[in-house]
């Protein structure tokens, strides 16, 4: 059975990347996955190399054949999203219903498969990466997360791996419910303010509602301890385990301009001591 680990965060700027990275090298075998497909950062510190890429075809656009049209402008009138003007469609606007092709007398209009990003196995200097690219403009991110979720999981399979790490994207949208659905458990980066603890508040009751064991990491815990100390509470008052708080130290900006992450740029220092009695915390959580 492989176990899905997901590192998320209610809002974006936590430091879930950082940590989720930092974990992966601790580990002593994992599988990486990222899926945050709109915007995904994970490469930028794990340099991965890539094995295989696969078009990620979930989407459809009309096109329509000119030799057949008769321009009476029924597929104009009947798109709501203006994507035909004069027999010809915008590519950008159209959302691939096919109610163009339906009202279409001359049957001049077919809808036709549309590539909407690509799917990556990789290799990294830590093991093997699942990793996609949802093109600009494509919706469907929340099958492409499906999709990179899959390939990890048949990654960690296939090799005997016990474990896919995944950095989840920010906020609790599409994306993140694609990310933590029948997941082991989610790791919440957090940071002590007002956006933060209410957008921890956001994903800590997304993972609820799917039955996800929720815990917490407070990021630059001591830049307002007032504000620490009510995420605490939060935590206690709602059963979610905070598995570290991490000090604001230069050091981890001098890590990620190195492009490592801390375990590797500064393997003897106290955030990395502490971010590996986090990861064994979350080993004894599975074995419990």
């Amino acid at each position: 059975m492989v176990n899905e680990v997901a590192v998320i965060s209610g809002k974006g700027g936590t430091g879930k990347t950082t940590v989720c990275a930092a974990l992966g090298v601790i580990a002593d075998e994992v599988v990486m996955a990222d899926c945050d497909v709109d915007a995904p950062d994970l490469h930028i510190l794990l340099h991965p190399s890539i094995k295989t890429a696969t078009e990620f075809v979930a989407s459809k656009v009309a096109v329509i054949d000119e030799d057949l049209c008769t321009e009476c402008g029924l597929c104009g009138e009947a798109c709501r999203f203006g994507a035909i003007t004069d027999s010809r469609v915008d590519p950008i606007s159209c959302e691939g219903c096919g109610v163009c092709e339906y009202v279409c007398p001359e049957e001049a209009i077919q809808m036709v498969d549309r590539q909407s990003g690509n799917l990556y196995d990789s290799d990294t200097r830590i093991g093997r990466m699942a990793h996609a690219k949802l093109l600009p403009g494509e919706g469907n991110s929340g099958r492409l997360v499906t999709e990179v979720r899959k390939l990890g999981t048949k990654i960690a399979t296939d090799n005997g791996i016990s474990t896919v790490l995944i950095d989840g994207s920010p906020g609790i949208g599409c994306p993140v419910i694609a990310t933590v659905t029948g997941i082991k458990l989610g790791i919440i980066v957090t940071e002590p303010t007002m956006s933060g603890i209410h957008d921890m508040q956001r994903v800590r009751e997304l993972l609820r509602k799917f039955s996800v064991k929720a815990t917490v990491i407070i990021n630059k815990f001591d830049l307002n301890l007032e504000n620490t100390e009510a995420i605490e509470r939060y935590c206690a008052e709602n059963d979610v385990e905070v598995l570290g708080r991490i000090k604001f130290d230069p050091i981890m900006t001098k890590s990620m301009v190195a492009a490592q992450t801390l375990p590797e740029f500064a393997p003897d220092h106290e955030i990395s001591q502490l971010l590996r009695k986090i990861w064994d915390r979350v080993n004894e959580g599975f074995s419990s």
